[in-house]
């Protein structure tokens, strides 16, 4: 069965959990569905649409044995080289110990280097080297993929005004 026919068949079948004092059985909606669907807040459907694509994303990057947050990080010090761990931390929603974490696993695979800040000794620096660089190219060919899913079925007038919408979220409740 193809993933597609598993998914509309799941989504046809009613979960059902231990039922309620009065004896009732509880229909837990599928994605797409009641309010997890078009009648569902916006913040609730953002979320729900959030931990699928980092689920798809994690199962698409497991056998390279990157996460989705190291595929962040990887990608922040890409764009921004020379960020701070403190940096990396805003840049890509994770707290500082997790970037901690983080950026000693990729230290320690060779992935990136540590170099002191010419001018505040104490802060130290964080870009890719040419195996990280490898690694993270690898990723992003997977992770376009991704991306090419999630614009199906939009047109390039549609997706500009849905990163527009997106970005203005960030932007605006950010200032909030």
């Amino acid at each position: 069965m193809s993933r597609k026919a598993a998914a509309a068949a799941r989504s046809k079948t009613a979960r059902k959990t231990p039922a309620p004092a009065d004896g009732g059985v509880v229909h837990i909606p599928a994605p797409g569905e009641g309010k997890r669907g078009e009648q569902g807040y916006l913040g609730y459907l953002l979320r729900q649409a959030h931990a699928a694509v980092r689920l798809t994303m994690e199962r698409t990057l497991a056998d390279l044995g990157v996460t989705s947050p190291q595929f962040a990080v990887l990608t922040m010090l890409n764009a921004y080289p020379g960020l701070s761990g403190a940096d990396v931390a805003r840049l890509t929603f994770l707290t500082p110990q997790t970037v901690g974490v983080i950026i000693r696993n990729l230290e320690r695979d060779g992935a990136i280097a540590m170099t002191p800040h010419p001018v505040h000794g104490r802060i130290q620096q964080w870009t890719l080297t040419p195996r990280g660089a490898a690694l993270l190219k690898a990723c992003r060919q997977r992770v376009l993929e991704l991306e090419k899913r999630l614009a199906r079925g939009l047109d390039i007038k549609a997706e500009t005004a849905i990163r527009r919408w997106l970005a203005g979220i960030a932007a605006e409740l950010q200032e909030g």
